[in-house]
């Protein structure tokens, strides 16, 4: 038993001697630090939902279209048609015309019709769907497509080497430029109101033209002439009778001076 104690005191201090010479810790000095842990990357923030077309914003600063767009609000189809644009899985496609193909028609024409039907009209020119320019070809293959109008109410639309036109019963209106097409919402301009038969059962009468001006006042407007100065007239009057009254008085003179030489003879 004396030994067994004997053996771990003398273990024990050979291991505090170990331990606290120079050599020991000379090497504990130098060894490398041990590595750090692995930091990882911070995780990338979610992306924002995508931002939602203000449809009045956009047809109020992109372009004359003041009429369409007081129609869309008077017949509240605008609350409609932004209720679509907001949805980015289906979307929609408005057909805009501009300001003056309003105003091409007479003013009856519109004013003529019932609240029904002037909102069916505005439902009428767009599509409860995306489509891009370019799917435009395949779509008119599906022809007739119907509107936001109901199945009733379809357009035909072509595609001719990229001229789009979009027909409706009394109107063939050009697509003439893209206002806004990025997925959701596309946004094309036309020149022409479309106007559906199950609205209009003949051509509505187009507006009546300006009067033409008349030959002859357009010739005196137009001619340097009839545009001399009243001034200048009076100056001529003036002139001629100056040259009047000179000439009188000088042939007064030489019959007085005549009388004079016959009397003095």
């Amino acid at each position: 038993m004396m030994e067994f104690r004997a053996s771990l005191f003398t273990a024990a201090m050979l291991a505090i001697a170990v331990l606290s010479s120079p050599a020991f810790a000379a090497q504990k000095a130098t060894s490398p630090p041990a590595p750090p842990a692995d930091i990882l990357p911070p995780s990338p923030a979610p992306a924002p939902a995508p931002g939602h077309v203000d449809l009045a914003d956009l047809l109020s600063v992109a372009g004359p279209f003041g009429t369409f767009l007081e129609y869309l609000k008077k017949t509240d189809v605008l609350e409609t048609f932004q209720s679509k644009a907001n949805d980015t899985k289906e979307g929609i496609t408005m057909f805009v015309p501009k300001n003056s193909a309003f105003a091409a028609l007479r003013t009856t024409t519109f004013a003529n019709l019932t609240g029904d039907q002037l909102k069916s009209l505005i439902l009428y020119h767009a599509l409860p769907k995306y489509y891009s320019l370019a799917e435009f070809n395949k779509l008119s293959s599906l022809n007739p497509v119907a509107t936001f109008a109901g199945s009733q109410y379809t357009l035909n639309l072509t595609d001719n080497m990229g001229s789009i036109r979009v027909k409706s019963m009394w109107s063939n209106p050009k697509i003439s430029s893209s206002v806004y097409s990025t997925r959701p919402v596309a946004v094309y301009e036309v020149d022409k109101v479309l106007l559906p038969m199950q609205i209009f059962k003949s051509d509505p009468p187009l507006a009546p033209a300006p009067a033409p001006m008349d030959d002859k006042a357009s010739d005196d407007a137009a001619s340097p002439a009839s545009r001399k100065p009243a001034s200048a007239k009076a100056t001529g009057s003036k002139s001629a009778s100056y040259r009047a009254g000179v000439s009188v008085a000088s042939y007064v003179a030489v019959a007085v001076s005549g009388g004079l030489m016959m009397l003095l003879w």
